[in-house]
């Protein structure tokens, strides 16, 4: 039995210029790869954590309504938990992406337009029970593999011109392990 109780409702949801303002996080961890080509020892492989959908086949990231009562890293770490059982580190803003949701129109946004702020988020525990985890599935996968099997367009974008830049570019020491408030 799960102790953690998942939001629900609109009421504190926010809306901006007639879309749905939604916070996102792309989990990631790595694993070690013994590979017998390498001259390493070992080789640090990195994963990204997705979930099924509820509504229709493919995979996703974490994503849900960011509330009037919290930071949108806030609202990222708790659909972490909420919809695929994990806690960790904010690390990076991964940009914005925009996108029709086919499920969520209402008064505020009829269009069903979103908006959604996505971070890099380091897992650090995987929970063994979670709000949402009797109609959700975790799957660790590589970017390769995430990017085939990821349901939509826009995470997909995420992924690879988000996530996988600014990890390339971290992974080298070219990045901050910092979440860019600027870009906020």
């Amino acid at each position: 039995m799960c102790d953690l109780v998942a939001r629900t409702g609109r009421h504190q949801q926010r809306y901006e210029d007639g879309r749905r303002l939604v916070a996102g996080c792309i989990p990631f961890r790595y694993r070690t790869s013994n590979d017998e080509t390498s001259d390493d020892e070992s080789k640090k492989i990195v994963e990204v954590l997705m979930i099924n959908s509820q509504s229709g086949p493919g995979l996703l990231f974490p994503k849900g309504g960011w509330e009037n009562d919290e930071t949108v890293e806030q609202a990222a770490a708790r659909e972490a938990v909420e919809e695929a059982g994990v806690r960790g580190d904010i690390v990076q803003f991964l940009g914005f992406y925009d996108f029709k949701s086919k499920t969520h129109q209402d008064a505020c946004c009829p269009e069903g337009m979103c908006r959604a702020a996505v971070f890099a988020l380091h897992v650090k525990e995987e929970l063994d029970s979670w709000p949402e985890q009797s109609t959700r599935r975790r799957t660790w996968l590589t970017v390769s593999e995430a990017t085939s099997q990821c349901r939509y367009q826009w995470m997909q974008e995420a992924l690879l011109t988000g996530f996988s830049d600014w990890h390339d570019n971290w992974s080298k020491g070219g990045g901050c392990g910092d979440v860019n408030r600027n870009s906020l």
